[in-house]
């Protein structure tokens, strides 16, 4: 059963830092890209941040500079380490994975909220 597990959501002011993680079952962290999506009410699921098995990283270009994506596959966890936040950055904040099979796999999501 493939779980994907995410923490470290919260509410901080603008301009504060925080850092998700996601959890990741070892089947699918081992050959999965992770990546980061973001969800604000109202408005579709967007790509925030992706890394692939080789660490491999791509951005939106809303985050570029300001949010870092990392992996440790000794712990299966991919970190999202998130400074300089927007008011705009608020959202619902979801880890996602993919099966060789190309089945997608998501968390539960980890609210951000960011104060101006």
């Amino acid at each position: 059963q493939v779980r994907l597990v995410e923490s470290g959501g919260g509410l901080v002011q603008a301009g504060g830092s925080l850092r998700l993680s996601c959890a990741a079952s070892r089947s699918i962290f081992s050959t999965s890209a992770m990546k980061w999506y973001r969800q604000a009410p109202g408005k579709q699921r967007d790509m925030v941040a992706a890394i692939t098995t080789g660490s491999r990283t791509n951005y939106a270009d809303s985050v570029k500079g300001r949010f870092t994506i990392s992996r440790d596959n000794a712990k299966n966890t991919v970190y999202l380490q998130m400074n300089s936040l927007k008011p705009e950055d608020t959202s619902i904040y979801y880890c996602n994975a993919a099966d060789l099979y190309g089945h997608e796999f998501w968390g539960q999501g980890t609210q951000v909220t960011v104060s101006s």
